[in-house]
């Protein structure tokens, strides 16, 4: 299992996550990418914990959601299965559980600010800290050639993961109010959103 994780994890990082796996008896699979998530935990119905995390994450994005999702298991162990799923036992659980990783010899000093600005008050997903998003976003392979909802111009049009069209509009405290093409509807996106830039 470590030759495994230290495909996908800095380093430093291999050791003390291998630690945590095998003490909550949690299952990994390393999956083929979702686009509409990073990884995932379930308890299946024989009690087997099981996670998941897209094999296509750079090894700091890989790291946090490895650790995201082992606080959902052992927020619920601690605090039981009522509890919210992002709600406070989870996010204090998270903190714990992420803090000894926040260090220079596991992610680059650039990120360190970031990490602990986010980890004040984690959310359920990274990706809703544009900064901390776009930050991760560099170590992606082939980031040079990606292009974000906040880099396009006003009133271009851009195309999303699956296919469709969108026009952007004014942006809206933090998101930006883009039109879809084909319908007229508006939807909000997030800055760090990936798109592909229409001529």
């Amino acid at each position: 299992m470590k030759d495994v994780l230290a495909r996908y994890l800095p380093d430093h990082a291999v050791e003390p996550l291998f630690e945590l796996i095998r003490l909550y008896g949690v299952h990994l699979k390393i999956v083929n990418d979702r686009v509409t998530r990073h990884g995932d935990y379930h308890r299946d119905a024989s009690g087997y914990h099981r996670i998941t995390v897209n094999a296509s994450l750079n090894k700091y994005r890989f790291l946090i959601t490895l650790v995201h999702e082992i606080a959902h298991l052992a927020a619920f162990e601690k605090f039981g299965r009522a509890i919210k799923p992002h709600g406070d036992e989870w996010k204090l659980t998270f903190q714990k559980l992420m803090v000894p990783f926040i260090r220079p010899e596991i992610f680059p000093g650039h990120l360190l600010p970031l990490l602990a600005r986010h980890f004040r008050n984690p959310k359920a997903s990274s990706d809703t800290d544009a900064t901390l998003s776009l930050a991760l976003k560099q170590f992606d392979e082939g980031a040079e050639n990606k292009n974000y909802v906040f880099e396009v111009p006003y009133g271009a049009f851009f195309r999303i993961h699956n296919g469709k069209v969108f026009k952007k509009g004014a942006q809206r405290v933090k998101r930006f109010e883009c039109q879809e093409v084909s319908t007229g509807r508006v939807f909000l996106f997030n800055p760090n959103a990936e798109v592909e830039v229409l001529p």
